[in-house]
């Protein structure tokens, strides 16, 4: 059983308990001396490290094993870590202290799962979907997948979470833009994602497997909506199967972003829009949980947007709804610099 989690680590306290090795890099100080600059983690966060003077058994630790640290935690830069005195591989460990799960329910989320796929009106579009989501321990596997290594979702549960988000958005979509296929944007928007199911593996952290490395996601759920596609009965019309390969393969809009054609359907720039708007959301959310957890009213600036960031509240629906600037607006705005 775990001993510490990253939540209870506070400032000098000790340290000695199992974590995922999330990152390891080998660098140099000013003075030409070794150390490691390390990122911890476990299911309820992660904190960096730093180890100075490693040995050859920490340089080569391997990233996404669980460790035995030792150590305390310090500020450097008013950014909370833990300087290490001792690291070694853990003979044994439970995953599931490791791996983070969302907060929804399972069997709630893929009830709403399964009302998305039947509001896909088109019969032959929403036989494609029923496919993939059909095939034996496809269900199981993708409602068990994180959505990605980083950033957004990344527990367990958290690609349908993200396609359900993604999905309901693209209903809202196709209401306001009433040239978009609705049935074309909603099916798309279900299946953007499954290739994650090959993209991703999970054990105490989540990594990519050969495939995810080597081919990625956006071509990997291609490959499963074109097979489905292929397996119906009365299939789908070339222009219509075109158009959905097309919006999986553009979904994430950019070359540079992972995108192997850039979107050329108003479908498929609808769905990348909205992928990117959820995936936004979650890490904002996620990069302020501490901060929220601690009721303070701003992030730091150590998280993946670079800035401080204001922590949301729940609007007080009983009190008067004023126009005047909230209080914390009011600090210095230097800090949204």
């Amino acid at each position: 059983m775990k001993e510490q989690y990253v939540r209870d680590l506070g400032e000098g306290s000790k340290v000695d308990s199992l974590f995922a090795l999330r990152s390891r890099d080998l660098r140099s100080a000013r003075t030409g001396e070794a150390y490691l600059s390390l990122e911890l983690g476990d299911r309820s966060g992660r904190i960096p490290a730093v180890m100075f003077r490693p040995g050859t058994v920490e340089e080569s630790l391997p990233v996404g094993s669980v460790v035995r640290l030792k150590g305390t935690v310090t500020t450097f830069r008013n950014v909370r870590r833990v300087t290490v005195d001792a690291l070694a591989p853990a003979p044994s460990y439970e995953p599931a202290d490791f791996l983070a799960a969302g907060r929804r329910d399972r069997e709630e989320m893929l009830a709403e799962l399964r009302a998305l796929v039947r509001s896909v009106g088109d019969r032959r579009l929403r036989a494609v979907v029923r496919a993939v989501f059909g095939a034996p321990g496809f269900i199981d596997a993708f409602a068990a997948c994180p959505a990605a290594v980083g950033r957004h979702h990344a527990y367990v549960g958290g690609l349908l979470e993200h396609t359900i988000a993604v999905a309901t958005a693209c209903l809202s979509l196709a209401s306001a833009y009433p040239q978009a296929d609705p049935d074309l944007l909603l099916a798309a928007a279900l299946l953007h994602d499954v290739g994650k199911t090959e993209e991703l593996t999970s054990d105490a952290s989540i990594d990519l497997t050969p495939a995810g490395r080597l081919v990625g996601h956006v071509v990997l759920g291609e490959r499963i909506v074109a097979k489905a596609v292929g397996s119906l009965a009365q299939p789908l019309s070339d222009d219509i199967a075109a158009q959905l390969s097309h919006a999986v393969l553009a979904h994430h809009g950019e070359r540079e972003w992972g995108a192997p054609v850039r979107p050329c359907t108003i479908e498929a720039l609808l769905l990348h829009h909205a992928d990117q708007t959820d995936a936004q959301a979650a890490a904002f959310l996620d990069a302020v949980s501490g901060a929220a957890v601690l009721q303070q009213g701003w992030s730091d600036r150590s998280n993946g947007f670079g800035r401080a960031l204001l922590v949301p509240t729940m609007p007080d629906t009983s009190a008067p709804q004023g126009h005047a600037a909230p209080a914390l607006l009011q600090e210095a705005c230097r800090d949204c610099a």
